[in-house]
């Protein structure tokens, strides 16, 4: 990393090290970590409240599983429609048209929200949980994978901002072309990975601080999820103004396809915010079945 007339040349390698043919890439590793980190963070919480291993696990592993694939999916859906219709293998697979591995790029923050929501209320009907119990409590979790995806992200010179010249703008050696096909390199650009990785990073320790010291475990339903999703799409809706075109369609649009899939999100954290205000009382919290804590 250099820095050149106070700008940032941003030449980190997304490749972290290869095992023969097999790169492991930087954000891989970091979207790990942040998924041990929030699953570390809702074991905390599991223990005060009294809820066993085992059904933390079933829940934290299959919580994961669903965020990927609406992660993979949603990006298809929201931002390019015609190639999954044209190569579904390859949007479910990590290999390119000739089987060669080439990982998960391409991944919508929108769909693995949509895809945990409907794991959570499926998990929460099964076993006739409160499901503002368990999503205010998954919520308190969640933005700290999110702060180290977007780490991920500007490790991989992806999702970069728009061109700038602020004097923390970033040079992304290795960023490719814009959408519409214009080279990265050699352009001074918001960082705009940084940017929402900051606010995702504060929210979560604002939300661990607030559950553990201030609620002490008693939080009004929806109120954990309802803070989460309205900081976490306002930021986006505004961050999206600094960000570059991430697909050609978005050329010309007022306002694009994020920003437009941010508002009813951040419609439904507020709406969450107000509720848990009205309702004021804490969520009953969950009693797991004597046979469930064997």
């Amino acid at each position: 990393m250099n820095h050149i007339l106070g700008f940032v040349t941003w030449t980190a390698d997304p490749i972290a090290f290869s095992l023969g043919n097999l790169q492991v890439r930087w954000y891989g590793i970091l979207l790990a970590t942040g998924f041990v980190l929030a699953y570390f963070t809702l074991q905390k919480i599991f223990q005060k409240e009294n809820i066993s291993q085992k059904t933390l696990d079933k829940f934290a592993i299959w919580t994961i599983i669903w965020c990927i694939i609406g992660l993979r999916l949603g990006h298809f859906l929201f931002y390019e429609p015609e190639y999954l219709v044209q190569h579904p293998l390859q949007v479910l697979l990590p290999f390119d048209e000739e089987w060669k591995f080439i990982g998960y790029g391409g991944l919508a923050s929108h769909g693995g929200a949509l895809a945990m929501l409907l794991w959570v209320i499926y998990f929460c009907y099964t076993r006739k949980m409160n499901f503002f119990w368990l999503l205010d409590r998954l919520c308190i979790a969640v933005p700290i994978a999110a702060a180290f995806v977007r780490c991920g992200n500007l490790m991989n010179h992806e999702i970069v901002g728009s061109v700038t010249d602020v004097p923390w703008a970033f040079n992304f050696i290795h960023g490719g072309v814009d959408a519409d096909g214009s080279p990265i390199a050699g352009t001074y650009r918001h960082p705009s990975q940084l940017y929402e990785s900051l606010v995702y990073l504060s929210l979560y320790i604002s939300l661990v601080i607030y559950y553990f010291k201030f609620a002490k475990g008693k939080v009004p339903p929806g109120r954990a999820a309802g803070i989460m999703i309205t900081v976490i799409f306002v930021a986006r809706f505004f961050i999206e103004f600094l960000k570059a075109d991430q697909v050609a369609k978005e050329a010309g649009m007022s306002l694009n396809i994020g920003q437009w899939l941010s508002i009813p999100f951040a419609l439904i954290g507020i709406g969450l915010i107000v509720y848990s205000i009205i309702k004021k009382k804490e969520c009953p919290q969950y009693v797991e079945p004597a046979e469930k804590k064997k």
